[in-house]
Order: C-alpha cells, then sequence, then structure tokens
C-alpha cells in the first residue's frame, strides 16, 4: 500500500501544480483568470475582445465553454486596425466577459501579428491583409492552421465584417440568430432555454459545476470559515471531490489543495497566529489555490442562468455539483458522500435558513445508505422538498424567476416513464427506479457529454514550450509537507486514485466491498 501511495504522489509531481506553481506560473499569460472573467478595459475604449499570442492561444481556445470563435488578426501600427477597433469591441459586449448580454455562445479574441513572438502562428494562418478575422470551431484554431481557402475547412474568413452593423449581420446569418447591436442582458436571450423543456441543455452544466465549486471555496475563504471545528468537514468534502467531481480540473484542483492542506491549515489551528493566517505566503497561502484552474470562475453561467441578475446562478449550480455528486458514488461509498454533503452544507453554505432546512432534512435519516440508489433518490426528494417550500413564498412575494419558476422534478413532459400514473405531476405517485435511472442518465453521462466532447476534439500534440500548465502541468516538483498532512495526503489517495483503481478492479470482478 506505501509503495502504490509513493507511486501516485509521484505521478502527481508531474500533473499536479503545488503551491509554489500556483502563485508563480510558468507562463504568467497564459490561463489568467482575468481575461474570461474580468477583462480589462483601457482608459479609450471598453476592453471586452480577449487578447491572444503565441503562448496562450491553444490553452485559452481548448478551455472556452463558447462553440464559435472569431479570431482577429491585425498590427498594432495599421490605422485601419486602429479605426475598426472601436467596432469589433461593440459586437464583443455582446458575447465577452462577466457582463455579456449573450455569454458563451461565441468567443471573440485578437492577435497582434506586429509581435514578433506571434509571427509563426500568424504565418500558419496564411494571414494577406490586416485586419482580418477568421470563423470557427475553437478547437480547430487549436494547433491548427488555415490554407486560405474555404474548401473543406472549419474556419472561414469574414469577408463582409468592417463595421458592428456588418459583423453582427454576418454572424446572424451563420447562427439564424437575431442579435442586435443594442440588445441587453437577459432580452432576445436564447441561451434562457427551459431546462424542463430541453433536457440537452444540462451538457452546458459542466461548467456551471465548475463555477460553483470554485465560489463556494472562494465564499469559504472570504468569509474566514476555515476553522478548528470546520476543518474535518471541508476535508472530507474535499476527498469526495478528488474522487468524484464530474470536471477533471476540479478533480486535480482539489488534489492539490488537499496534498497542501495540513501544511497550511493544520490541525493546533486555536495556536496559530491569526496574522499569520492571513499572511500569503504563509498558511493564506491557501488563496493561491484555483480548485478547478485558472479560467475559474468565468463570471457567468450557462445552464443555470436566471432570467434576471438574482436569480437561479449559485444555488443552481450547487444542486447540479451535489447531484452529479450523488450519481457518480458507488455503493459503498454513499453513506460518506451522505454526510460529507449534509455537514458541508452545514457548516459552509452561508443562507442560515436554507443550511438549517437542508440539515433537519439531513438530520431525519434514521439509517445508513447502503446503495447509491438510496442516496441519490433522498437527494432528488430533499430538492423537491425545497423547491416545495420556496415555490410559496416566491410566488407570495413575487421574488421568483419568471421564465424559471419552482417545481416538482422532473415534470412529465421531461420525464413521463418518472410517473408510475399518467399525468401525475404532484410526486406523490413516481416510480423510483425510473427516476433513479433519468437521474443516472441526466447527472451522469449527460452532464458530461459536452465536456468530453471538447476535450476529444481539442486533444492535439503541442510542443511544450506552447503548452500551459492547465494542459499538461506544472514542471515544478510538489512539494510533499510533513507531519499530519502525509496522513491527509494517504487519506486523499484512499479515497481518490486508489478508490478508482480498487473500484475499477471491483467492478470487473462484480465485488463490492465497503469503504471505512
Amino acid at each position: 500500500m506505501f509503495q502504490l501511495f509513493t507511486t501516485l504522489l509521484f505521478l502527481w509531481t508531474f500533473d499536479s501544480s503545488s503551491s509554489l506553481s500556483s502563485a508563480f506560473p510558468i507562463f504568467p499569460t497564459v490561463g489568467s483568470r482575468s481575461i474570461l472573467r474580468a477583462i480589462k478595459r483601457g482608459a479609450d475604449q471598453p476592453g471586452f475582445v480577449v487578447d491572444l499570442n503565441a503562448t496562450n492561444f491553444d490553452a485559452l481556445l481548448k478551455e472556452t465553454p463558447a462553440t464559435h470563435a472569431i479570431v482577429e488578426f491585425f498590427a498594432h501600427w495599421c490605422p485601419a486596425c486602429r479605426n475598426y477597433k472601436p467596432q469589433y469591441e461593440k459586437v464583443a459586449r455582446l458575447f465577452n466577459g462577466a457582463d455579456a448580454v449573450h455569454p458563451g455562445i461565441i468567443l471573440m479574441t485578437q492577435i497582434d501579428c506586429a509581435n514578433k513572438v506571434n509571427t509563426n502562428l500568424c504565418r500558419k494562418f496564411h494571414i494577406s491583409y490586416y485586419p482580418m478575422l477568421l470563423w470557427g470551431p475553437p478547437s480547430k484554431f487549436i494547433a491548427g492552421r488555415w490554407n486560405g481557402k474555404q474548401e473543406k475547412s472549419e474556419i472561414h474568413p469574414i469577408e463582409d465584417g468592417r463595421t458592428a452593423e456588418l459583423l453582427l449581420k454576418w454572424i446572424n446569418t451563420q447562427l439564424g440568430s437575431s442579435y442586435g447591436l443594442e440588445d441587453e442582458k437577459f432580452e432576445n436571450d436564447k441561451l434562457l432555454h427551459s431546462n424542463v423543456s430541453d433536457p440537452e441543455q444540462i451538457a452546458r452544466a459542466i461548467y456551471d459545476v465548475e463555477e460553483a465549486l470554485t465560489i463556494a471555496f472562494d465564499i469559504i475563504l472570504e468569509h474566514k470559515m476555515i476553522k478548528s471545528d470546520t476543518r474535518a468537514t471541508l476535508i472530507k468534502f474535499l476527498q469526495v471531490m478528488v474522487a468524484h467531481h464530474p470536471s477533471r480540473r476540479c478533480r486535480k484542483g482539489s488534489a492539490d489543495i488537499l496534498v497542501n492542506f495540513d501544511d497550511l491549515y493544520p490541525s493546533n489551528m486555536s495556536s496559530v497566529n491569526k496574522e499569520e493566517l492571513n499572511n500569503s505566503t504563509g498558511l493564506g497561502a491557501l488563496r493561491t489555490f484555483q480548485i478547478c484552474g485558472k479560467q475559474v470562475p468565468r463570471g457567468y453561467w450557462m445552464f443555470c442562468r436566471g432570467s434576471k441578475n438574482d436569480t437561479r446562478g449559485f444555488s443552481c449550480g450547487l444542486w447540479v455539483l451535489l447531484h452529479s455528486l450523488s450519481v457518480r458514488v458507488d455503493d459503498g461509498e454513499s453513506q460518506l458522500a451522505f454526510t460529507a454533503t449534509c455537514d458541508f452544507i452545514h457548516k459552509f453554505f452561508i443562507c442560515e435558513e436554507c443550511s438549517q432546512h437542508f440539515y433537519d432534512m439531513c438530520s431525519s435519516v434514521s439509517s445508513p445508505f447502503n446503495r447509491t440508489h438510496d442516496f441519490v433518490l433522498w437527494l432528488w426528494m430533499a430538492h423537491n422538498k425545497v423547491n416545495e417550500r420556496l415555490m410559496k413564498t416566491e410566488a407570495a412575494l413575487g421574488t421568483g424567476d419568471p421564465k424559471f419558476p419552482k417545481i416538482i422534478w422532473p415534470p412529465n413532459r421531461l420525464c413521463p416513464t418518472c410517473y408510475a400514473a399518467e399525468n401525475q405531476t404532484k410526486g406523490n405517485n413516481w416510480d423510483h427506479d425510473e427516476v433513479f435511472k433519468f437521474l443516472v442518465s441526466h447527472y451522469g453521462k449527460m452532464l458530461v457529454s459536452h465536456y468530453k466532447d471538447k476535450e476529444m476534439m481539442s486533444h492535439v500534440n503541442v510542443k511544450s514550450s506552447e503548452v500551459s500548465e492547465d494542459l499538461l502541468g506544472s514542471t515544478n516538483a510538489l512539494v510533499v509537507p510533513m507531519g499530519a498532512a502525509v496522513a491527509i495526503a494517504l487519506a486523499s489517495c484512499l479515497f481518490g486514485a486508489v478508490a478508482y483503481v480498487w473500484r475499477s478492479r471491483q467492478k470487473n470482478r462484480k465485488q463490492r466491498r465497503s469503504w471505512s
């Protein structure tokens, strides 16, 4: 067992980013969280366009949730490029950044070909004039090229986009959309598909579960909620994240934190000087860890986007995260995942009324969960109880989202087989086996389908000097903390990486073993 632990920890030194690599990245321009979340704005013109260069080109296009990308190739000395900038920015305002009117559809970028570091990249795309705009799926730009012809290529030049109006008209023609330069947030928003009528929208939620975990982690740090009586709860929840979070980035980031946790937040926290806890070079270095990667949080929601600023969002993302975890645990892990979830919400969900209501439901469970089936259905029923409570309050006060009112879920039209009787919608005659099948599909394979598709499409061979930390991991060695941190790392391995190996073998042999 010790040899297995040592081997896995050695592998992590090449696959994980250490605290030093998080604080001092090799490529400081690669994957900066500010690039997609809060795009820098100049004094004269708003900067909604994402700046690309030879170092971050592949990484940023790989990580974007957008299904389409526009790359403007320009030269900073070109007068026509300077004159075109405000036109391009007008359109970028609609699609880029946390305050985008239509986020997650098009990533609008630019690359300065007059910068010598970008010479080879611009040459690969046969740039013949400035400014030149190319359109295509982000995955097709990654480590790719364009030969200057449209035949057999998914990358196309935008021939007639020299004004904001013409560029947006070209986009609307490609997408069959009707976006306008005067669009405001939540108006004419095609992202706001009702999740009860379009089940495939859940695929977009892979980005929301990343967003939710990152925001939850930021709230914990911002409110200094890691204390001697909450420390073990967070460790237990991180162990579940390492093993079962649907996003590879979040599993990796959770493992980074878990391995270093005891060094950053020791068990004798009560005896540690408070100034030391807030010291960015000491225990406060936990703030330098990015639990789901450097592009998260993005500042907007995909599946969980509400029709108003103050609806859905984080609470929706957190529910999707919990459901996605529940369908991924094995039978022997269901009770541990249940207690980790209950304790985490009770200790760290800062809405007191919501936290207490959830914990009361947890406390009403009289016997441990021995099957994933039971845990999945309990969480589903708990969610419906919360919806039932909130729908009455929101209806009375008018505080709900008019486009996404609380409902007993799933409705008949989304899962007709979930109902034992025809047109039964009040939830008192469910076919629980069918509900379980639906939840496993909805929050399992369907949730990660878009993410996996992007991973496959984006898999390319590139030179190591052009790869970001998020693609291959840092080349810095992982510094293993001493003392009790080794025990935490061992627990993480046993629950995470070792669990994965054991679970695979168990499934092949059709055996089940209990976890401590």
